[in-house]
């Protein structure tokens, strides 16, 4: 097997995605592939527009109205940017992909019956995406509450609806991490940076 093309990192905040994406992309760079970071919801002028929308804003919203704007953030995303960057031989990185729109839309701010089950959210993505999918999810863990911590109280729209909220979120990703298309791994995102990176290295690169 060969080195991914296609990567994405998620998990809830505070994990440390951006800063073990950063380290994964030089580490790809070294090896001289041609890396492309993208962040899902953005990299588009729509995608930045909604990710707004959807995460700076105070506008309340159904599930699956959230769900339908992410995902059109993400198809554009895709025939903008990620199919002509894979076509061309890129490695693409993703902070955030499908995975998170089904387990985020699906998640109550309390316990009871999801408003958009995971099944039809999956359903959905797919359908969006094109069939595009990443080879290889890496889904940073760490307890919500020690996640939370390392937000300093910075918070967005989805963070603010509290601990047990984000802990629901969490146990989500465990759960729905085999649906994704491709290969999933769960990376333990205690410890300093170095050790984490340490566990993704071992996740990429023991493909090879």
């Amino acid at each position: 097997m060969s080195i991914p093309y296609f990567i994405s990192f998620d998990g809830i905040d505070g994990v440390g995605k951006t800063t073990q994406i950063e380290l994964l992309a030089e580490s790809l760079r070294e090896r001289d592939r041609d890396v492309l970071v993208v962040r899902d919801p953005g990299s588009t002028e729509i995608g930045a527009r909604l990710r707004e929308i959807l995460l700076g804003g105070e506008l309340h919203m159904h599930r699956r109205t959230e769900a339908m704007l992410f995902m059109a953030s993400r198809c554009e995303m895709i025939e903008t940017i990620l199919k002509p960057a894979l076509a061309a031989g890129k490695t693409v990185i993703s902070d955030r992909f499908l995975l998170a729109n089904v387990v985020y839309q699906s998640t109550n701010d309390k316990d009871g019956i999801p408003e958009v089950t995971p099944e039809l959210l999956w359903k959905m993505g797919h359908l969006s995406c094109d069939g595009v999918h990443p080879e290889l999810t890496l889904l940073l863990d760490l307890p919500a509450d020690q996640a939370f911590a390392r937000l300093g109280g910075e918070t967005d729209r989805m963070e603010s609806r509290g601990l047990d909220y984000l802990e629901r979120v969490r146990n989500a990703f465990l759960q729905q991490l085999p649906h994704t298309g491709g290969r999933g791994e769960v990376i333990s995102a205690i410890g300093s940076m170095e050790e984490v990176a340490n566990r993704v290295a071992t996740a990429v690169f023991s493909t090879v």
